[in-house]
C-alpha cells in the first residue's frame, strides 16, 4: 500500500492567524520532508473556503499551489483530492495539467469530483446546482477531459454533452506520461463509481473506516464488471480523514494494516500537525512502515 501526504494548504484552519508567505514556506517545506521521507506522493485539497465555516484566513488555490511544488521536488506524485470539476471549463483542466506534466517531469494525476462546498460555489458565482446535476456535469466532464488527454499532439478532441462540449481541440503538450493517470473520488455508489469504472484508473473513497471500505469493495467490483471492465484494473485508495489516524504508536499502526489488509493500493491522509512541526510527519512515516506500507 502507498501512502500520499496531503500539504497543508490552510483550508482546515492550520494556518490562521499566519503571514501567507511564511505559511507557504511551510508548505514547500512540508512538501520537500515528504519526499525526503519517502511518502509516494504529495496531495492538495480543491477549496476557496475554510471549514467548517468560510473565515477569513488563508486557502491556497490548488493548481497553481501543485506547480510550484513540482518545480520543488523531484520524485513524488502530485495531485488533487480531488477537484471540483465545475470550478474549471474541463477544455482548461486538461490544458492545465498537462502544462504540470511538463513542469513535474510526468509526475501529475488528476483527481476529480462533483464537489459539494455549498458556500464556495455560490460565493463565486457558480450556483449550487442540485446532485443530480452536478454529477451529471462531472460526467461530461470526464468525457471532454479524457479526450483533451489521449493520443499524439495531432489528435485534437471533440465531444458534444449537455454540459460540456470541445470542438477540435487542440490539447499541445500532451502529457509528459503515456498516460496521465485519473481518479475519481466520491462515496457515491450508483453513480460516482459507474463514473470511476467508465473513465478512472483509480477510485478514491473519502472518510472510510476499514470495515466501511470491505462493504464497498464488492459494489466497486460489480460497476466494473457491469461494463466487462477488469476489476482489477481499477486502483482503490482511500482519503483517512486526520482524526482517523490522530492518535500515534500502535492504534495508528494497526489502522494502516487493517487498510493494507483489505487491499487498498494507496492511502491518502492530512497530518495537521505538519503545518508546525518536522516531526509529525516523521512519526507518521514510521508508523506506516511498522504497518507494512510502502515507503521509498
Amino acid at each position: 500500500m502507498k501512502i500520499g501526504v496531503i500539504a497543508p494548504q490552510g483550508w482546515q484552519g492550520e494556518y490562521d492567524g499566519r503571514d501567507p508567505v511564511d505559511a507557504w514556506r511551510r508548505t514547500s517545506d512540508v512538501t520537500r520532508q515528504a519526499e525526503r521521507l519517502g511518502f509516494e506522493s504529495v496531495w492538495l485539497f480543491d477549496h476557496f473556503h475554510t471549514i467548517p465555516r468560510p473565515t477569513d484566513e488563508i486557502t491556497f488555490e490548488s493548481f497553481t499551489s501543485l506547480s510550484a511544488m513540482a518545480a520543488i521536488t523531484s520524485r513524488v506524485r502530485l495531485g488533487h483530492i480531488v477537484i471540483c470539476t465545475a470550478f474549471r471549463n474541463p477544455a482548461l483542466t486538461a490544458k492545465m495539467i498537462s502544462t504540470m506534466d511538463s513542469i513535474s517531469g510526468g509526475r501529475m494525476e488528476l483527481g476529480i469530483g462533483a464537489g459539494w462546498k455549498e458556500d464556495e460555489w455560490r460565493a463565486y458565482g457558480y450556483g449550487f446546482p442540485e446532485t443530480a446535476e452536478r454529477l451529471a456535469m462531472l460526467g461530461d466532464h470526464l468525457e471532454v477531459i479524457t479526450r483533451m488527454l489521449a493520443g499524439d499532439r495531432h489528435e485534437h478532441a471533440t465531444f458534444e454533452g449537455k454540459h460540456a462540449t470541445v470542438r477540435n481541440a487542440i490539447n499541445v503538450p500532451k502529457p509528459v506520461q503515456d498516460h496521465l493517470p485519473i481518479m475519481v473520488g466520491g462515496n457515491g455508489p450508483n453513480v460516482t463509481w459507474r463514473l470511476a469504472a467508465r473513465h478512472a484508473d483509480e477510485l478514491n473513497v473519502d472518510g472510510m473506516l476499514p470495515d466501511e471500505v470491505a462493504a464497498a469493495q464488492p459494489v466497486i467490483r460489480q460497476r466494473c464488471e457491469e461494463i466487462g471492465r477488469d476489476p482489477g484494473t481499477l486502483a482503490l485508495s482511500v482519503h483517512v480523514w486526520g482524526g482517523h489516524l490522530k492518535v500515534t504508536g500502535q492504534p495508528r499502526v494497526d489502522r494502516l494494516a487493517a487498510y493494507r489488509e483489505l487491499g487498498v493500493d494507496r492511502l491518502m491522509t492530512f497530518v495537521r500537525d505538519a503545518a508546525t512541526t518536522d516531526e509529525a510527519l516523521e512519526s507518521f512515516a514510521d508508523d506506516c512502515r511498522a504497518a507494512g506500507a510502502s515507503l521509498a
